[in-house]
C-alpha cells in the first residue's frame, strides 16, 4: 500500500512569519491537528499544538506577537508519495514522530499521520494476509 492511497490530501499550511495567534484561528477554523508551516512555497517545518502548548503557553509568551517560525518544529521529515506505508511507519518510528508530510515533485502534495494508518491498519492486516496466502510456498530441501 502506497502513501498516497491513504494520506490527506487537505493540507492546512501556515506562512512562517504568521503571528501565532493567526495560526491558532486557523487550527480552530479547519479543525486540524498540526499546520504545514510554508516560506515562498518551501516546507520550513511543522507546528503541531505541542508546539503551541509547550512554547507559547508553559513559557507565557503573547501569541499575538511570536511568530510561527519562532516555535515551529525545524527539520521536518517528509516522506515520498510512492513510497510505501511501511516507509512511512518507519521514518515516524525513528524520530518519533506521529505526522509526515508527503512530497512530490518537490511540492507539499499530503500528509499521513498515525491516525491515518490505524485507520487503515485492519484493512492492511488482512490485505497482507491475503498476500502471504496467495504466494508460493517456499521448498523445503531435506539433506
Amino acid at each position: 500500500m502506497l502513501v498516497s492511497e491513504i494520506m490527506s490530501k487537505d493540507v492546512v499550511t501556515v506562512e512562517s512569519d504568521e503571528s501565532v495567534l493567526d495560526a491558532c484561528k486557523i487550527y480552530k477554523d479547519r479543525g486540524v491537528g498540526c499546520l504545514v508551516v510554508m516560506k515562498e512555497g518551501i516546507v520550513l517545518g511543522i507546528l503541531t499544538e505541542r508546539d503551541i502548548i509547550e512554547r507559547v503557553i508553559i513559557d507565557q509568551k503573547n501569541p499575538d506577537e511570536l511568530k510561527v517560525e519562532e516555535i515551529m518544529s525545524k527539520n521536518i521529515k517528509t516522506v515520498h508519495a510512492s513510497a510505501s506505508v511501511e516507509k512511512a511507519v518507519e521514518i515516524m518510528k525513528e524520530h518519533k514522530i506521529k505526522k509526515l508530510p508527503v512530497i512530490l515533485n518537490n511540492e507539499i502534495f499530503g500528509i499521513i499521520t498515525i491516525t491515518d494508518i490505524a485507520n487503515v491498519l485492519p484493512d492492511f492486516s488482512k490485505l497482507l494476509a491475503e498476500e502471504i496466502e496467495n504466494s508460493k510456498p517456499v521448498k523445503q530441501t531435506s539433506q
